[in-house]
């Protein structure tokens, strides 16, 4: 439980640290760190408005994507300390759940009936697609280094003994610093702040929804971002600590990943549209080196 407690602290405050550090940056004041929470506060208080050629399959698709991403939430471990869920194998279902709550983000998109949503959706599709593979490669690394196929085993087996696994750990929270930001269609592949819909990518793809369901949206790629910084974390926390210590570190990174987001999206240029691919593609292939890193290490490359 303590994990899914920090988790959720953390994002919620996430928002308001990205918005702060851009403002702060381009010399403005800016918003309050509760504004973007209260702000979905506020959509989470209205009704939704459908259009007449929708179908379920529209009223459905953020709260399918909503909990997908509230359960992945349950996976994380805190150090050697398991999350409320966690098996053999656990990771490969974490994949699959994120997935599945794209995919019915992507099918709330392309139901309206939309050219631009439909265009929209074909790039967060490819998008996702070409990510997934990094992340598959970066934890099947870890999960050969330290003979488990779960979180909990791979972070509770995790230590930062040598330099070696300190420069995996580095790579690791790269690679999951930008498939974040990837799959939250962030700087440089897409930018949350354009409205020109030739570009647009995530904020077309919402475009259509209101109210209710488009709070669950917004406080789900929140949770998100909380998610993939305490995946940072648990490669960092120390062992035999006591728990408020472990706690105030788990808490720190998350923080710090947030500020570290809010500097790249206002030092970071947008990519174009076909610089896209090779960019994410890249980092599947910086977790291909991990992964013969971790061959040289545990004497497995003959």
């Amino acid at each position: 439980m303590i994990p899914v407690a920090l988790i959720l602290l953390t994002s919620l405050l996430f928002p308001g640290i990205v918005v702060k550090v851009k403002a702060l940056v381009s010399g403005r004041k800016g918003p309050g760190l509760l504004q973007p929470i209260l702000d979905i506060i506020r959509l989470l208080r209205k009704g939704n408005v459908y259009s007449n050629t929708t179908s379920s399959i529209f009223q459905i698709g953020p709260t399918i994507y909503f909990a997908t991403i509230l359960f992945c939430m349950f996976f994380i471990p805190f150090g050697d300390t398991s999350g409320l869920i966690s098996f053999h194998g656990d990771l490969l279902l974490f994949i699959y759940l994120l997935g599945l709550g794209k995919f019915f983000l992507i099918l709330n998109a392309l139901d309206a009936g939309s050219g631009f949503e439909g265009m929209g959706a074909n790039r967060e599709a490819l998008y996702s697609m070409l990510v997934e593979p990094a992340f598959i490669i970066l934890f099947g690394t870890f999960s050969m280094m330290a003979g488990y196929d779960s979180f909990y085993g791979i972070f509770a087996h995790w230590h930062l003994t040598s330099g070696s696994y300190f420069v995996l750990s580095l790579l690791a929270a790269y690679i999951l610093i930008q498939i974040a930001m990837i799959e939250n269609s962030r700087l440089p592949v897409d930018d949350p702040k354009t409205h020109l819909e030739l570009t647009m990518v995530h904020e077309v793809i919402v475009l259509d929804n209101s109210g209710f369901d488009l709070g669950l949206m917004l406080l789900a790629n929140a949770f998100k971002f909380g998610i993939f910084g305490a995946l940072i974390a648990n490669f960092i926390l120390p062992e035999h600590q006591l728990l408020w210590i472990r706690a105030l570190i788990f808490i720190g990174v998350i923080f710090l990943f947030a500020v570290i987001v809010g500097l790249m999206e206002s030092f970071r240029a947008r990519l174009k549209m076909e610089k896209n691919p090779q960019f994410i593609l890249t980092l599947s292939s910086i977790a291909a080196i991990a992964f013969l890193v971790a061959l040289i290490i545990s004497n497995k490359l003959l």
